[in-house]
């Protein structure tokens, strides 16, 4: 991944309770204002939900596609993110 290109993280094909770990962890890579896009199976909602009470005023979050198959996302790290000195690699916790 380079700092030009937006990663995109299918996880679809992924054990659902690795999810979220997994996500974070991407998430926790970005630079500030880099984005990336999530590809899943169902709303994420209960991840924004996560999200939100782990990284408030961290992200933004903006729906590609709504379903009702496939549900993209773009979620983009804020400036304010880049300065914590959490590296995302805990998922968040």
């Amino acid at each position: 991944m380079t700092s030009l290109s937006t990663p995109r993280l299918d996880v679809r094909t992924i054990v659902p309770r690795q999810r979220h770990a997994l996500i974070f962890q991407t998430f926790g890579a970005l630079a500030g204002g880099q984005s990336m896009e999530l590809v899943n199976d169902h709303d994420p909602r209960p991840l924004k939900h996560h999200f939100e009470a782990e990284m408030p005023g961290e992200f933004s979050w903006n729906y590609l596609e709504e379903g009702p198959e496939v549900w993209r996302v773009s979620i983009t790290r804020t400036a304010a993110a880049a300065s914590s000195p959490c590296c995302g690699a805990c998922g968040g916790a």
